[in-house]
């Protein structure tokens, strides 16, 4: 029963509800974990009682908790731990960050990195397995780049590895090589996984308090729902759900959590009878996660026609086993994501979606989720449409533009417009669902609906935005990091606004950013964080 006063209410603010009923209001009552009214002052004061805490909102805004729908929680929380590349500048102060952790690192010890891009450093050029042998001599290294789709390793990692002149490229991998026939360091796609196997493992203490201690930043970013998605080949995906099934049974899961399943695991997802949407509302059973092709900076994103510096990228799944997959994951009760950077690869997911919806019977017991596309990051206007007709979601990544700008022109040119078409997508239909794909790069969804909405770098670079005809609205932004994925996971009778009867996560932000100038949204903070009706992060 609700009680006949509030836990909390909020007074004097400016609410962009994401609700048709009431799209804007000033003040809202939370009773438990259930926002119970959202209306003026007069009518929520009438909610205060003796032990109500009353939070001043002083005319700021507030918002639904963000979702990121697409965010490699697990890989995030233990590059907090590893060394951090994704703020280095420049070749060199690459280097240097690798030999001050290599002579504060015991000799034979291990050096993991990520998050470095060569494409915005003078030169433009990457570090190779001899440069690193310079700085970091007496320990194994590999450094993730920033789009986890390429790797370098040294010499010793190379040799823990296993990997020489001799050892062939693994399926959908590539193993670079010098012309006298040597390792470069150079791994590209599942190649980094035969380094990244021999990495020694985290305890599960490790996993867990990583994973437990990186949640009070999502709070201080706002983000109150996350799909924690699963690298392919990686020996820890079993693990990883474990130990979000232990923070929830632990109560140290404050957060919405889909995880999703790495797409080589379907069998065994399937056997098991999983289903996608199975859970309560903290953890819950994602997708089946599967890749098209690679990726744009290591040009392995599968084309139409080639890059102006390589070839036309490559499949990382052939059609034929995405199509098997699809129709297996359906029958029992599974959705899957696809991961499609080219735009030979959309074009082909679109048509595998086609295919299968065409198929379906009226009868069918289809999963609770619907399929989706993962990145949607090149797609001609054509598929666009083709797309839309079929009311599957796409999953974009507003913050990867601005790191991108300079690497897409470089290797597409003039083609380059049909990248991140944002713009293009809504106008047709398409129901769109904004992420970071974190760590690949910053994962605060104020920094996504920024490059969203000015389609610029934070410094204002390129003046006017990059390609500006794909500019969305900062109410569009909005939505597509609440109400949208909402809706998309079938959980709007739940989440995803702030409407009366639904679960109580909400933000409160230092500045509004539906009336400031585009260029300050990324300088705005989250001032206050409620997640199932608590005060989870305040400023």
């Amino acid at each position: 029963m609700i009680k006949n006063y509030a836990d909390i209410v909020f007074l004097g603010g400016e609410f962009r509800t994401q609700d048709e009923k009431r799209p804007i209001a000033e003040a809202v009552a939370v009773s438990g974990n259930t926002i119970v009214a959202v209306g003026g002052n007069d009518d929520i004061k009438r909610l205060k009682g003796p032990k109500t805490r009353v939070v001043e909102m002083e005319g700021r805004l507030g918002l639904p908790g963000f979702w990121d729908s697409h965010f490699h929680y697990y890989d995030w929380a233990m590059a907090r731990t590893q060394l951090a590349l994704s703020d280095v500048g420049d070749f060199d102060q690459c280097l240097a960050r690798v030999e001050s952790a290599a002579n504060r690192t015991k000799p034979g010890d291990w050096i993991v990195g990520q998050g470095w891009n060569e494409t915005d450093w003078p030169g433009a050029r990457m570090p190779l397995k001899e440069d690193l042998d310079r700085v970091s001599p007496d320990n194994p290294v590999i450094l993730w780049r920033c789009d986890l789709h390429l790797s370098v390793a040294n010499s010793k990692a190379l040799q823990l590895a296993g990997i020489d002149e001799n050892t062939a490229n693994p399926p959908e991998g590539v193993i670079e090589h010098h012309r006298n026939g040597q390792p470069n360091g150079v791994l590209r796609e599942f190649a980094s996984n035969l380094v990244k196997d021999v990495v020694p493992q985290p305890t599960e203490a490790d996993r867990y308090r990583a994973m437990k201690g990186a949640m009070p930043q999502m709070h201080a970013m706002g983000i109150t729902s996350v799909n924690d998605v699963r690298l392919p080949g990686g020996t820890e995906g079993a693990e990883v759900f474990r130990i979000w099934q232990k923070l929830r049974r632990n109560g140290d899961l404050a957060m919405r959590c889909w995880v999703s399943i790495p797409g080589e695991r379907i069998d065994e997802a399937v056997s098991v009878g999983l289903t996608s949407g199975f859970g309560d509302d903290r953890l819950l059973v994602g997708y089946l996660k599967f890749y098209a092709d690679g990726g744009m900076g290591a040009r392995t994103a599968w084309m139409l026609e080639p890059f102006l510096d390589a070839g036309s990228g490559m499949p990382l799944t052939s059609v034929q086993d995405l199509r098997r997959a699809m129709e297996k994951a359906e029958n029992a009760g599974l959705a899957i994501m696809v991961h499609a950077i080219g735009d030979r690869a959309n074009r082909e997911i679109v048509s595998l979606l086609e295919e299968r919806i065409a198929a379906r019977k009226p009868d069918a017991n289809l999963p609770l989720l619907e399929h989706r596309i993962e990145h949607l990051q090149m797609i001609r206007p054509e598929d666009i449409r083709r797309l839309a007709a079929l009311n599957v979601a796409a999953c974009m990544q507003p913050p990867n533009l601005p790191i991108d700008i300079n690497m897409i022109d470089r290797c597409l040119g003039a083609r380059g417009r049909f990248a991140y078409s944002f713009r293009s997508a809504l106008d047709a239909g398409v129901p769109v669902i904004f992420s970071s794909d974190c760590p690949v790069c910053n994962p605060a969804p104020l920094a996504g609906i920024h490059a969203a909405v000015t389609r610029s770098r934070e410094d204002g670079t390129p003046e006017g935005g990059w390609h500006p005809s794909e500019k969305v609205t900062v109410e569009e932004a909005v939505r597509a990091y609440t109400i949208s994925p909402a809706r998309v996971y079938r959980m709007e009778n739940r989440l995803g606004s702030i409407s009366p009867g639904k679960l109580a996560d909400m933000i409160v932000l230092d500045r509004n950013i539906f009336t400031e100038d585009p260029a300050q949204i990324a300088k705005t903070s989250v001032d206050l964080t409620v997640f199932d009706g608590k005060i989870v992060f305040e400023e």
